[in-house]
């Protein structure tokens, strides 16, 4: 079945934001960040003619912003962490709803992740997958999925907590 203009307007207004927020979390850059939603938007465009509905919207959205953002860092890695100088200055365009979560300090400790523990976890808490779905997406067992997310938040945790009193 095809995905028609409106449901393809539909899956820009319903998961857009969210698709962005993961992105911005992936790349730590407000304008590549759109970039790469643009981009597998157009994908999503471009293959309508495949469009399955009895797959989930943001399963299938989400892996394709992750190749996305693979093949952007395989042109370009991501940044390395920067020194421990100075607060981080990113700014996210429009409303973050979970800004009160993901502050500066929590995208520099995100940045310190191992790209697995990273990507698992964005795609949990940001991307808004199941466990199960990120199981799927990413190919790897249930149990590694939620290894990787209590271990990226444990790191997170530690991270913050020593830089709380900097």
């Amino acid at each position: 079945m095809a995905l028609s203009q409106a449901d393809f307007n539909r899956l820009v207004d319903q998961h857009g934001p969210a698709l962005y927020r993961m992105a911005f979390r992936m790349i730590g850059d407000a304008h590549e960040a759109e970039d790469m939603v643009q981009e597998a938007f157009r994908s999503v465009w471009k293959s309508r003619q495949r469009y399955d509905p009895g797959r989930g919207d943001r399963a299938w959205l989400v892996s394709i912003l992750r190749r996305r953002v693979i093949d952007r860092w395989r042109k370009r890695p991501p940044p390395k962490p920067l020194a421990d100088e100075g607060p981080l200055e990113i700014s996210v365009v429009g409303e973050d709803p979970l800004a009160g979560e993901f502050t500066d300090e929590v995208q520099a400790a995100l940045d310190r992740l191992p790209d697995e523990l990273r990507e698992t976890l964005l795609t949990v808490v940001v991307g808004e997958l199941t466990h199960q779905e990120a199981a799927d997406l990413l190919g790897v067992p249930l149990g590694t999925v939620l290894s990787r997310v209590s271990r990226a938040r444990a790191r997170l945790r530690e991270y913050l907590l020593s830089h709380a009193n900097t």
